[in-house]
């Protein structure tokens, strides 16, 4: 007669603090990982679209080496070159000119904190991350 009131179905108290405990710690060691891989996959925006700026200076420089290469800062002055940067872009982009050289740079706070994630690309076509917003 009470054997029917003695199957049990279901988990204990321990048995679900314990699968708690199991699933925070994994989420304490995939979150950071998913999170910098997020910011290595915008700063691949910036890289893209970098090379792409240096491609289009190069063949404007080519085109008409009287003019040679043009300075512009941000959306309007990259479509005179004919690069068109997607809206909604991460980064803000701009061509500084200097003799026979130019420097296009891309910024963007990518995480929310102080550090500004910075890359450059000269007229050789040198890509450098100045400041790794990913790594400080």
């Amino acid at each position: 007669m009470f054997s029917k009131f003695h199957s049990r179905k279901g988990f204990t108290l321990i048995e679900l603090m314990i699968v708690v405990v199991i699933i925070g710690i994994l989420a304490a060691l995939a979150i950071p990982r998913f999170m910098q891989a997020t910011v290595k996959s915008r700063q691949s925006e910036a890289k893209g679209i970098l090379k792409q700026i240096y491609t289009m200076e190069r063949t404007v420089r080519q085109e008409n080496p009287a003019v040679g290469y043009i300075a512009c800062a941000d959306h309007p002055g990259l479509v005179l070159i004919g690069v068109d940067v997607p809206i909604g872009a991460e980064y803000a982009y701009s061509v500084a000119v200097a003799g026979t050289g130019f420097t296009a740079t891309a910024v963007a706070n990518l995480d929310d904190d102080a550090t500004i994630d910075t890359w450059t690309i000269n007229e050789d076509g040198t890509l450098t991350n100045t400041i790794n917003d990913v790594t400080t």
